[in-house]
């Protein structure tokens, strides 16, 4: 079974994401594994008129939030499924488009430079940081925010096959890291997990110096 495949497998199980959220929003950003937790779309910094790269997109929700308040969008996830799915979702939004590839493919090839990076839960948890910072940072503008999120080190072991095997890292590890690969002004913040939830979440956040 290939890479795509594997993820591809995974998409088809999981479950849609709601339809609104708490406040009644049809559109929001959440970097949680938590409904209506955490920080939104503010850890990135004003978004309208900047163009924005999603790794591990998915069906799209967090990206079309952002192209919603004036960004435009590029989303890119290795399964197939996810990007059908994000089409019939949002393909009526100006500015946003869905691509199918894995990270580094997609880095490696592309000549877009993007002001925003983010990944939630995607590419930048399961691909070598040694091999995909430097290509993220290639495709960013100085002064650009690259932003991500994944659960903590030792919340869950990683799991090795072919989804591909979690990198995880302590916030300190994480800012050494973002360093030797042109990051600054990296911040690691680990965000208590809600009301009767034990497993926490890890935020990142550094400017491409």
């Amino acid at each position: 079974m290939t890479l795509a495949e594997s993820w591809d497998r995974y998409a088809v199980g999981s479950k849609p994401r709601r339809t609104t959220n708490a406040r009644g929003e049809t559109t929001w950003l959440n970097w949680t594994q938590y409904p209506d937790h955490g920080p939104n779309e503010r850890v990135l910094g004003p978004v309208a008129g900047r163009s924005v790269l999603e790794l591990g997109s998915g069906v799209g929700c967090n990206l079309a939030h952002l192209v919603t308040l004036g960004a435009t969008g590029v989303g890119v996830d290795v399964a197939p499924a996810r990007k059908e799915k994000a089409r019939q979702e949002w393909g009526h939004v100006a500015g946003l488009e869905f691509r199918t590839a894995e990270a580094t493919a997609f880095l490696a090839d592309t000549s877009e430079t993007f002001d925003v990076v983010l990944s939630i839960f995607g590419a930048v948890w399961f691909v070598d940081p040694e091999k995909l910072l430097p290509l993220v940072r290639a495709r960013m503008a100085t002064g650009g925010i690259l932003a991500f999120s994944h659960l903590p080190p030792g919340s869950q072991a990683p799991r090795p096959g072919k989804a591909g095997m979690r990198h995880d890292h302590t916030p300190g590890e994480w800012v050494h890291i973002l360093g030797s690969h042109g990051f600054g002004d990296a911040d690691a913040t680990v965000l208590a997990p809600p009301q009767g939830a034990e497993v926490a979440t890890m935020l990142i956040r550094a400017v491409a110096s």
